[in-house]
């Protein structure tokens, strides 16, 4: 599929939203965030291709990738060099699956990364904070990016969790999930950037 918001990505994507659910408990005990482009990194996806700039001849990580939609952006984008991470092996598999289909060239990486410092010089993030735990260990690791003077862009759809650290509003969309859970229901997706 083609999400909505960033045509110019083509994705291995859940064909019965509802199915998978329940299809990927029973095989990995996981929600499956891969089979979906979820309106945070539909978001962060489009801006990134709207502005290379931002990651153009840069080391580029996407924590938390899924369907690795914001990793694929960078990469499109002239990234020196993409990393989608994930800590979920079906996460990681789809990530390869999609750099694949689009021609792109992507690290994937399954290491639990919020608690290294890895040497990168952008970091994409969308719609990670869905547990409580996750929004203190992404908080953490933003942080210390930060002070190493790392750039860091956010994509979240219509939530109250946000990083913690202070933000600037770059950019806002109207994005349904693709593929859709539920009919014409269409989320705002804001991009944020770290400030430094």
């Amino acid at each position: 599929m083609r999400p909505t918001l960033v045509p110019e990505l083509e994705l291995y994507l859940a064909k019965q939203p509802f199915d998978i659910h329940q299809d990927a408990h029973e095989l990995c005990g996981d929600i499956p965030f891969w089979a979906f482009a979820w309106g945070g990194g539909q978001g962060l996806a489009r801006y990134i291709l709207d502005n290379p700039q931002a990651v153009a001849g840069k080391r580029v990580l996407d924590i938390g990738a899924g369907s690795a939609i914001e990793a694929l952006a960078a990469a499109k984008s002239g990234a020196k060099q993409s990393i989608a991470n994930d800590t979920d092996l079906v996460s990681s598999a789809a990530a390869a699956l999609n750099a694949e289909l689009n021609q792109l060239a992507l690290d994937v990486s399954s290491i639990d990364l919020l608690g290294e410092d890895p040497d990168i010089d952008v970091i994409l993030i969308g719609d990670v904070f869905y547990l409580p735990e996750l929004v203190t260990r992404v908080d953490a690791f933003l942080g210390r990016a930060r002070r190493r003077g790392v750039t860091a862009y956010f994509g979240d759809r219509t939530t109250t969790r946000r990083p913690a650290t202070p933000m600037t509003m770059l950019a806002e969309y109207l994005a349904p999930l693709t593929p859709e859970l539920e009919i014409g229901y269409i989320e705002t997706t804001r991009v944020w950037r770290l400030d430094a």
